[in-house]
């Protein structure tokens, strides 16, 4: 019997990263206007909530209403807390049911799923019913900064990016074929590293240079020991008051630390699922919490979307 040919299903999947998801804005953006219409729509953490906005059909609204924030908005929904998170976080969420989106995920025009991760079991839960503003709250719910979400059944849900920052293996689930994955954490340690060699115009490596022997010393005069320790003294006391370099705050080696995770656990999960299509937007010079600088990462995301279109078509064409 003759095998039926049909379409095959096109997944979407926004990956976890903080303030540098606004470029899942920007991809977004460019899919609709190659006319790239998915089948369903998957995301974790900041992923989930562009992810949600998109599945609503609320894109652009959402993306005009993410570029009018300043610092002054940021802080806004900050509302602190003193145990379990810096932020609550209902005052977010609370201004996404008004706005946004606030329907139970069954009824979205577009199937949508989100990641969130049981922080008692460390189990990854796909959030594939009940309210899409509440599958959005838990995803998001970043250790130390959100406060984690309590279910009903009992579970205690924190930010999916911590088991599956980008969750292509969701996006199977829920039939898709065909899977285009937006990582925004594919450059992080780049933030951190150095180049170890330059380069001269013409694209070589500049020669290692060996030093100098070093010519054998000449016999010391015993009279002269004064000299040279007077010598040594000012050059040692400048090293001593040399300005040392400011450590970073606890907040930036916790969000860098779970970045630099997720890049690792991306890089595993990818290998054994790998998507069709991966766009990497570089995203190296905003910090996580610049949320304020959506202008930026929308014109990256656009740019790195545009980059993976000619790999997109021969999927999708």
């Amino acid at each position: 019997m003759a095998l039926m040919r049909r379409t095959p299903r096109l997944g979407l999947v926004l990956g976890s990263g903080s303030a540098r998801g606004w470029a899942h804005i920007g991809v977004l953006q460019v899919l609709q206007e190659e006319g790239v219409e998915p089948d369903v729509v998957c995301g974790a953490s900041i992923g989930a909530l562009v992810g949600a906005a998109y599945a609503a059909g609320e894109l652009d609204r959402f993306a005009d209403w993410v570029l009018s924030l300043g610092m002054r908005e940021v802080f806004g929904f900050m509302d602190f807390k003193l145990s379990g998170g810096m932020l609550k976080g209902e005052k977010l969420i609370d201004f996404w049911r008004s706005h946004f989106a606030d329907f139970d995920i069954e009824d979205s025009p577009l199937p949508f799923a989100a990641v969130a991760t049981d922080l008692h079991s460390g189990a990854e839960v796909w959030l594939r019913e009940g309210s899409i503003a509440d599958a959005v709250r838990a995803s998001i719910a970043l250790p130390g900064l959100f406060t984690p979400v309590q279910r009903d059944d009992g579970r205690l849900l924190v930010d999916g990016g911590i088991v599956n920052p980008v969750p292509t293996s969701l996006a199977r689930a829920m039939g898709a074929d065909i899977v285009i994955a937006v990582d925004l954490n594919a450059d992080i340690l780049h933030r951190h590293m150095q180049p170890l060699a330059t380069a001269e115009p013409d694209g070589e490596p500049e020669p290692v240079l060996k030093p100098e022997p070093e010519p054998a010393p000449e016999p010391a005069d015993p009279q002269d020991w004064r000299q040279r320790l007077l010598a040594w003294l000012p050059a040692r006391d400048a090293a001593v008051r040399a300005p040392q370099p400011k450590p970073p705050s606890v907040l930036d080696v916790v969000m860098t630390s779970v970045a630099i995770m997720q890049m690792r656990i991306t890089r595993s999960r990818m290998a054994g699922d790998p998507p069709e299509v991966v766009v990497k937007p570089s995203l190296v010079h905003l910090g996580l919490l610049d949320f304020h600088r959506a202008d930026e990462a929308i014109a990256e995301g656009r740019r790195a979307a545009q980059a993976a279109l000619v790999q997109l078509r021969r999927f999708t064409q």
